[in-house]
């Protein structure tokens, strides 16, 4: 908690700056994002971190001029402590650090993410992303866990927007990611390196405008494993209630509440 303490500070620092930048130079002023997401279920990277309660997840984010810093939370409103109660817990926060750039069609990008986690310990990643401007967007992004869980985590993503009435924009996606567990993971009776396709994600949502600054983004999304490693895999790093239940497949979906300035 100490180091998430340090990291809100330089969040902290890091808007002072650059508004007082903005304000200096009458040109260019950092851009803000905030929003809070209901959802279903909690799912990243094909794990479901979340079971029989809605997530809350608040996120806000600074950028200026390429560079952006983003913090984001998770609450899970029924989280099962192991009484056989469930309880709020706000159970994670993460500080995200990028820059990107584009030339021309092709767009770079690199980024360093600190997940603080509540009753585990920390997660520190550092990751660049290629993009090509094109048809339904493709865009390489490579993960890499620098501190207590080594892994690599590759995942390449589509999508495409489609322009509805009433300024209502319909947002399709599709992605899939390989995973390299750098230690040893026993599934059954079979104990082995983990060096496999992972997760597919297909999705849909949209963006509803609510009145000039506000915006509604209904949500679907479906997750499933792309090999037989990864069904095995998947419910050993899920919560103690999925992976009981030994899923890899989950449908989830929710609302999310954003403002833009």
């Amino acid at each position: 908690m100490i180091i998430l303490r340090k990291c809100f500070l330089i969040v902290c620092m890091f808007v002072c700056f650059s508004i007082f930048t903005a304000w200096a130079e009458e040109q260019e002023r950092p851009a803000a994002d905030f929003g809070v997401a209901f959802l279903s279920r909690y799912v990243w990277r094909g794990y479901a971190l979340s079971d029989d309660s809605m997530v809350i997840q608040p996120s806000g984010t600074i950028s200026y001029k390429g560079f952006a810093v983003n913090l984001w939370g998770n609450l899970d409103t029924h989280y099962d402590d192991g009484t056989g109660h469930g309880t709020s817990i706000f159970n994670e926060t993460d500080l995200t650090v990028s820059y990107d750039h584009s030339f021309g069609p092709v767009s770079l990008g690199a980024g360093y993410i600190y997940y603080g986690l509540e009753g585990l310990p920390d997660s520190q990643e550092v990751y660049i992303s290629a993009g090509y401007n094109i048809l339904l967007s493709p865009t390489l992004t490579v993960y890499r866990e620098i501190s207590n869980y080594p892994s690599w985590y590759a995942r390449l993503s589509l999508s495409h927007s489609f322009e509805l009435p009433k300024e209502i924009t319909l947002n399709v996606g599709a992605s899939a990611g390989y995973y390299s567990y750098d230690d040893v993971y026993e599934a059954s009776s079979d104990s082995h390196k983990y060096h496999n396709f992972h997760d597919g994600v297909i999705s849909a949502s949209l963006d509803v405008p609510l009145g000039k600054y506000f915006t509604m983004s209904p949500m679907i999304a479906y997750s499933f494993p792309l090999s037989d490693d990864a069904r095995n895999f998947i419910p050993t790093l899920s919560v103690a209630e999925v992976a009981d239940d030994n899923d890899a497949d989950f449908f989830y979906g929710g609302v999310t509440f954003s403002t833009s300035f």
